[in-house]
This record gives C-alpha cells, structure tokens and sequence, in this order.
C-alpha cells in the first residue's frame, strides 16, 4: 500500500532557475527533538498534525530528513542595512524546503530557519541558538492571533547541539511559514546586477503569486506600497518595534519577517528604541513609518527598467511611493480609531494624539491604557490621573463603542520580560513556560484568569532595555 506524501509541495520558485537561489540541503543534527508543533496551522496547510507531531515531523523540522517533493534551496537577496547596500546577503542560515498548496488554494513557503550553512553564509555557522527560535515562534503566533500580516511559526526543535556565540548554547531549527520569503532585496538583487531579465521573470512571479490583479510592474509596486502601509498601521497600533527594517527584511507580500530584535514597548514613548544594534534610533517606534517610504523607494528604483520610458517611469513610482504616508495615516487612524471604540474621522486624530502624549508625558504602559478604557481602568496606569481624567470625559461624550475597543486592545502582548523568562526556563530544559505563552497569546484577546499574571508590566528588576539580534 502506498502512502500519500506528508506534505503536497509544488516548489514555484525553484522553478524560477539557476541565479535566484543555490540549491542546499539542510545539514543534519545530532538529536532531534521537537518543542513545539503548531497543530492549527498545519491543519491550515493541509499537513496531517499527528505526523508532525511524530518522529518523521521531528526530522523534518529538524533538516534530519526532507519529505518527498522537498526541493531544498537558499535563495538569494541584496538588501540595504542601515542605510547602506549589501550587494550579496541571501539565506546564510535558512533553508526553503519548498511551497505548500493549502487545501484552500493559498500558496506557502515552508522554510527551515537555523537548518546549518548555506553558500551565503559569509563565514557564519548557518545556526541558531534556542532563545531566537523561541522568540520569533512566540511573537509571530501572537501576531496572527492580532491580525498582523506575518510569517507564521510550525514548529521548532532542538538539534541536541550546542552552537558557540559569547557562550555555548543550545542549538535548535524553527520551522517558519509564509506567504513566500520574496524581499525588497530580492529585487535589489537583480537590480544592481543590470539583470533584467531575472529582473522581470521575478516581477512576473510576484505579481502572478500575490498581486494577480496587478497589470504590470507599476501596479505591482502600487500593492507593496498599500500593504506595507496595513500591515506598519497595525505594529504602531500594537506598540511593535521591528527593530531591524532593513529592506532585506521587508516582505514584498505584505507580510512581517525576521523578528530578530524586535521587541513591544511597556511604557509608551514614540522614541522607543530596543535593538543593540540600533544605535541612532534609525527604526524606533514613530520612525518605523518613514523607513517603509525609504525602503520603497528602494523597490520602486529597481522596478523602473521594467516600466518602459525612464521620465515617465519615474515620474509614475514617485508618485505611487509618494503615496504611502496618505495610505499610511488612513490606515492608523482606522486602527486607533478601533483602539478607542469610535468611527475613526479625521477629527478623531486630535483626540488621540492628546491620550498618546499623556502617556508618554507620563510613562504610562501602552498595552494597559488602551485595554484599560474598555475595563474602566485606565486612569491607574496614570501616576498623576487628573490631566487623564479630563480627556476621559471628552472620549466618553463621544458614545464609544467597547466592543470595537475591545476587539482592538489585546489583554496580553508578548512581553519581553516573559519571553526572556520562557528563553530562561528553556535553557534549562522546563518548556512548561514557554507552552504557557504559546497558549495565552494564541488567544490575545480573551480575558482568563488564569493569565492575568502575563498582562503585567515587568517589576523595575525585570525590565528588558536591550534586545539582540538573533544570528
């Protein structure tokens, strides 16, 4: 009797050929084993649970084993960091396994992340230790549970090897999951290469993949722009800090990706900054919106051999770039309009800049203060209630909605006092904690007793000022 294969691949952008990725197996480890197996969404994927939950799940997720039709590559990319270019960056510790056909139609990347070197690792071991396949599982989950555009975690296993970085530390494999891993630094890739053909066979790709609408590379660069401008609505909304937007980082479907350092703010201010590596403040929180301008500028450049007459080509993508800051301010004041319960008109915005500088002038937390308002709560997260008081009343004139408010303001953020706390207990072999935040910000919204403790703010001992890039 034979068996259908596990997983049904049809590897599109493999299909692409020779100079869009190196073809790479993932290296096998010493002991596998699985600390988590996200049975949703491989149901979501058309993947049997039980089997990824089983042994044979395990050596996949692992790179011990590739299921039939598997067609494992790196793929290639430029990007620019911090402002400045990286000619040749690609997957140096990641592994495409191949694409996914849900049973609805929707195509998926399932990508091995920490899977051991690939031809563009730049010297790096192609690892990961077990704190960043950690964080990224939980931050990402908690982010689709939001509503965010994102990358998705299947699971994530421990090689039962150590990786060396200041010290030597467990090594483990997420198993990540998306729409594709196609960046603005794919694009620039090509680009600075003068390679347009590459250059139009990946626009084709894209568009035919996630803008099928889109009658050209100008519409193309019209659908990143409108949803970039949803999807950073929505981090600002939640008080997400990326941390590292750089245009490698930068998912031209929409989609966040690469939580390395990213981090949630407690005490709100717009200046916030976590990232060790973000010295000068370039991706805080209130500039996360002028870098996506910057970075697609960056795709618009590169799209321009594509567009036929030069003038009018560039004419036409600083038009649509252009465009993003009117899509952008539409987009926030929708969602903060939600976070308050109201209809979200622009003379909505005065009002919610002035609760905005209230907390900032006072430190108060982000997440607790919009929840608060549908509990009738708020003014505790105030040390000096009185100014907030008088705003309370205005809002109130104005009959909000506390179901809509509700549906916007999640009881628990992925706070990184607890992760840390998770990362901790994991080190030392208890996943107790780190199943307990899966569980409680897979359901962000909902109000459990049970969890009340992780929608605390950290104790002054417990505040994390510092995040690191996971490589």
């Amino acid at each position: 009797m034979t068996h259908p294969a596990p997983i049904a691949f049809d590897n599109s952008y493999a299909r692409l050929g020779q100079g869009f990725f190196a073809p790479q197996p993932p290296t096998p480890v010493g002991a596998p084993r699985l600390i988590a197996a996200n049975a949703a969404l491989a149901r979501r994927l058309g993947i049997d649970p039980g089997w990824l939950a089983g042994p044979e799940g395990a050596a996949m997720a692992a790179g011990n084993a590739l299921p039939p039709g598997a067609q494992p590559i790196a793929q290639a990319y430029a990007g620019h960091q911090f402002g400045g270019l990286s000619p040749q960056l690609g997957d140096g510790r990641a592994v495409l396994l191949g694409e996914v056909v849900a049973p609805d139609g929707a195509r998926f990347d399932i990508q091995l992340k920490g899977s051991g070197p690939t031809p563009f690792s730049r010297r790096g071991d192609g690892r990961a230790w077990l704190g960043p396949v950690m964080r990224e599982y939980l931050v990402s989950e908690f982010m689709a549970a939001a509503g965010v555009p994102t990358t998705r975690a299947l699971a994530a296993a421990l090689t039962g090897e150590q990786v060396l970085r200041e010290t030597a530390l467990p090594g483990a494999v997420l198993t990540r999951v998306a729409a594709s891993h196609i960046r603005v630094g794919t694009f620039e890739f090509f680009a600075i290469r003068g390679d347009t053909e590459r250059l139009r066979l990946l626009a084709d790709h894209v568009i035919a993949r996630h803008y099928p609408d889109a009658d050209g590379p100008l519409a193309l660069l019209e659908g990143v722009v409108a949803r970039q401008a949803a999807t950073i609505a929505r981090w600002m909304a939640l008080g997400f800090i990326h941390g590292v937007m750089n245009t490698d980082n930068m998912a031209v479907s929409g989609e966040t990706i690469d939580y390395g350092p990213c981090a949630f703010m407690d005490a709100y201010h717009p200046d916030t900054v976590f990232s060790s590596i973000d010295r000068g403040g370039r991706y805080a929180w209130a500039e996360q919106p002028r870098v996506a301008v910057w970075n697609l500028a960056q795709l618009a450049s590169c799209l321009l051999p594509l567009m036929g007459d030069e003038q009018q080509a560039v004419a036409d993508a600083t038009r649509v770039v252009h465009g993003f800051p009117a899509l952008y301010q539409g987009e926030w004041l929708a969602r903060f309009g939600q976070k308050l319960g109201l209809a979200a008109t622009p003379a909505d915005k005065p009002l919610i800049d002035r609760l905005l500088d209230l907390m900032a002038a006072q430190g108060a937390d982000f997440t607790r203060v919009f929840r608060g308002l549908v509990r009738g709560e708020a003014a505790a997260e105030f040390a000096e209630p009185a100014p907030f008081l008088d705003w309370l009343r205005e809002w109130q004139a104005r009959g909000p909605d506390l179901a809509v408010a509700a549906a916007a303001n999640p009881a628990r953020i992925p706070r990184s006092h607890r992760i840390q706390q998770a990362i901790d207990a994991g080190v030392g072999g208890d996943f107790a904690p780190f199943h307990r935040l899966i569980d409680a910000l897979s359901a962000p919204f909902d109000d459990r007793p049970e969890w009340a403790d992780l929608a605390l703010p950290p104790a002054e001992e417990e505040r994390v000022r510092v995040t690191y890039c996971g490589t």
